[in-house]
């Protein structure tokens, strides 16, 4: 029988703040009003990750995660002191990914070279369309071109292990549409392109108020046309909504996909640890609010809940089941601490239905269950939450 082990580690940071919040976004972001409380923010993290570092001070760190909201509003001292602090309380792995999330708007010119001299090695740029009218209508306060100088920046930097964030099936837009910020993205270089399709989230301005948006038809052909454009240039689909050249898969997003472990620090962060010898797998949430976090973060506030083993199968299955290569059912024991008896009953049924695909060795959606992937992973909720639904 294969016990629980603890799995590789990753540490996530949260910068809330954002010039506008957009009108699709349901992420913990706030519009900023006033100047940045820069130094207020990094103590209070700094707090957060004193309180949280004891419990893996024996574990490798494999990447750091800035995300947000906007955290290139933080300037290059502010990111360096993160990471400093970051490696007096925690130990590093020598070849550590620290990726940077930023908006082409809010990027001040030579800042990329003094972030990756702060220790970032890794940007993720929020582009989301080329289309200088679909950008207003999102909400974005970038231009097309500003996309363009920050990737020539990012080039100039050292920084050529960028992702650019694109979004599909816009209002008005059509698969040709589509296909043209897929050639803008391309002129550009980037290592990785993260390539999502806009929904209508509960509790945004959208989905109160949706815009038209293409027929289900349009998007599936948009999917697919920009698919066939990527990996004709060079970047194979690795996982549901991200594309990559070799060697240039984002390390942090497939230990999530892996079920991994991470400490999440900063107001709305979320994070996941595994205690093998106890056989325990908890989650934390942190206050959502910036500033009841500022408040409650310097007396280590946070609170982890235990996650229900009968909740096990469907948590690691919503990751799992979104990298192309899927899993191997040893993967799956190894991270969960459960028997593949608790799964492989499902698994045969969406086999059979022609969902999932498995070579003997890995376990993975099939092309019909990529595109029916929450049906797939409704299979693995527990009966009480399907009760409750």
């Amino acid at each position: 029988m294969i016990l629980l082990q603890n799995p590789p580690l990753a540490l996530y940071v949260h910068f809330p703040w954002c010039v506008r919040k957009c009108p699709y976004c349901d992420f913990n972001s706030f519009t900023l009003h006033g100047a940045l409380t820069e130094d207020a923010y990094i103590a209070a993290l700094r707090a957060d990750l004193e309180a949280q570092s004891g419990e893996v001070r024996d574990r490798e760190v494999i990447s750091i995660f800035l995300g947000g909201g906007t955290p290139s509003l933080f300037s290059p001292r502010a990111i360096g002191e993160v990471l400093t602090m970051a490696r007096e309380h925690l130990r590093l792995a020598a070849q550590l990914e620290v990726t940077l999330e930023a908006n082409p708007g809010t990027v001040e010119r030579g800042r990329f070279a003094e972030y990756r001299a702060a220790g970032v090695n890794r940007v993720s740029l929020g582009a989301q369309t080329f289309d200088a009218q679909r950008l207003i209508a999102l909400g974005r306060i970038h231009t097309p071109r500003e996309t363009q100088s920050a990737a020539e920046e990012l080039h100039a930097a050292g920084l050529a292990n960028f992702n650019l964030d694109l979004m599909y099936g816009l209002p008005g837009q059509d698969t040709a549409g589509a296909i043209e910020d897929i050639e803008a993205a391309l002129l550009l270089g980037p290592a990785h392109v993260s390539h999502y399709q806009l929904t209508m989230e509960p509790g945004t301005p959208f989905a109160a108020r949706p815009p038209p948006l293409p027929e289900e038809e349009e998007i599936e052909r948009m999917l697919r046309a920009c698919g066939e454009r990527l990996a004709a240039a060079g970047l194979a689909q690795y996982e549901v909504s991200a594309y990559a050249q070799p060697a240039r898969q984002c390390h942090h997003n497939r230990n999530y996909w892996h079920f991994g472990d991470y400490l999440g620090i900063g107001a709305g962060a979320h994070g996941k640890l595994t205690h093998a010898e106890a056989g325990m797998v908890r989650r934390s949430a942190q206050t959502r609010e910036p500033r009841r976090y500022l408040g409650t973060a310097a007396r280590g506030a946070i609170e982890w809940r235990a996650v229900p083993a009968e909740q096990l199968p469907f948590e690691f299955m919503l990751n799992a089941l979104r990298l192309r290569e899927g899993f191997e059912s040893e993967l799956f024991s190894r991270r969960t601490g459960l028997p593949w008896a608790a799964v492989a009953k499902s698994l045969e049924q969406l086999i059979a239905r022609g969902l999932l695909e498995s070579d003997g060795r890995f376990y993975r959606a099939s092309p019909l269950g990529w595109r029916f992937l929450n049906e797939v992973l409704l299979r693995f909720l527990p009966e009480s939450a399907k009760s409750a639904g």
